[in-house]
């Protein structure tokens, strides 16, 4: 197998190995605070969380604080399981470039 077979599409682009490493670091985080964190728009933000709820690796929670929805997202443990063999491939990458 190729060292490079050991990534995970899903964290071949920034902002989803941002998110991914927010949420994994976090119990959650909602969207607004993710934004500011991450400086991106709502779009842009949006778009990268469904890619990462379709792998099923984020929870999704709404609820509402007083009148304002809320939406809420954590890492699924299939998630944290996915991010640490990313990581671990990469660290593994890095080794062997020594």
């Amino acid at each position: 197998m190729k060292i490079f077979d050991q990534f995970d599409k899903a964290f071949e682009n920034r902002l989803r190995l941002q998110i991914m490493s927010v949420l994994v670091a976090n119990e959650y985080y909602d969207f607004n605070s993710l934004k500011e964190l991450l400086e991106v728009t709502d779009g842009n933000l949006a778009s990268h969380l469904k890619a990462l709820e379709k792998e099923e690796y984020i929870i999704i929670s709404k609820s509402f604080i007083g009148r304002k929805p809320n939406t809420q997202y954590a890492a699924s443990l299939l998630g944290k399981q996915a991010f640490k063999k990313h990581l671990e491939a990469l660290e593994n990458l890095i080794k062997q470039q020594k």
